[in-house]
């Protein structure tokens, strides 16, 4: 469950980014650039999904980024939110479109948010993992009730003691911006996270299956070992081919030393266990 931002500054595009996840051809007003992914494989199905006040006419996957695109001005312009969260082996791929879509709506639209969903399923090679997973992109603006878009931020002037705007050294009144949301708080992704990680659990015990997910880290879960690393669709597809990479090595490595700690601390606790037993033995009435 990953998050990023879809900015100018790092010379992104709204419609490109839209375009490459719902595998579509899409024209980009503001660039004056056609974005065509429809050859791009894996990509199952893909919706926009509204909160009650939303125009219709952003259901048209274009209509909508192109008015995100034209509403921003500022040439570094942040654009949209992008999440990339996996989804579960261990669940049919109805279940997990039908999870992914009542967190979408509980989490992101009933917020404000509009989302467009994009469900990947990748071919993978034989001998490989699976790797379904969906993208979601939501809008950074809040709407207003009538359907026209908001402010990300308002101004919170500085007052003196007497309740007057204070100036700076150029004349100009002082202020603080306030986010309008709280969107983009650390808090928030922890929470939205975690929401996602009970949500999965509850599907899991409700299908009797006895595995879990957890969205802390290794230290925050107090369990010492070494997390893998991420290693992408191009890395497990050479590893599919018998091509080894440094960064499957180096999960190899982690997983075989993972593997080691925890079989020393068995028998670790199995020596403590038998050295317990033992002093009880000891300290029974011995036979002369």
């Amino acid at each position: 469950f990953s998050i990023a931002q879809i900015k100018r500054s790092a010379g992104q595009s709204a419609i490109a980014s839209a375009a490459y996840r719902a595998g579509e051809r899409l024209y980009s007003s503001y660039y004056g650039e056609v974005s065509d992914y429809t050859k791009k494989g894996g990509v199952i199905a893909s919706e926009i999904m509204l909160p009650p006040h939303a125009p219709e006419i952003y259901l048209d996957r274009a209509t909508l980024w192109n008015a995100v695109e034209n509403c921003e001005k500022h040439p570094k312009a942040q654009l949209a939110y992008s999440f990339d969260i996996a989804m579960q082996n261990e669940l049919t791929l109805e279940e997990n479109m039908e999870l992914a879509r009542k967190f979408v709506q509980e989490q992101f639209v009933t917020k404000g948010m509009i989302a467009d969903l994009a469900f990947h399923s990748p071919e993978k090679e034989d001998g490989g993992i699976p790797n379904p997973h969906f993208h979601v992109m939501t809008t950074m603006r809040p709407l207003n009730p009538d359907g026209t878009w908001g402010q990300k931020q308002r101004r919170e002037y500085l007052l003196d003691e007497d309740g007057n705007r204070i100036r700076d050294k150029n004349g100009d009144y002082m202020f603080n911006a306030v986010h309008t949301t709280d969107w983009h708080e650390p808090e928030t992704l922890e929470h939205w996270r975690e929401q996602w990680a009970a949500a999965v659990n509850t599907k899991f015990e409700e299908k009797g299956l006895d595995v879990r997910i957890d969205h802390r880290s290794y230290v925050r879960q107090g369990l010492d070992l070494i997390p893998t690393v991420h290693e992408g669709a191009n890395v497990r597809q050479m590893e599919a081919k018998g091509i080894r990479t440094e960064k499957g090595e180096l999960n190899r490595w982690i997983k075989a030393t993972n593997r080691l700690m925890q079989d020393v601390r068995k028998k670790i606790k199995a020596l403590f266990v038998w050295m317990a037993e033992v002093k009880e033995e000891l300290s029974k009435p011995q036979t002369p």
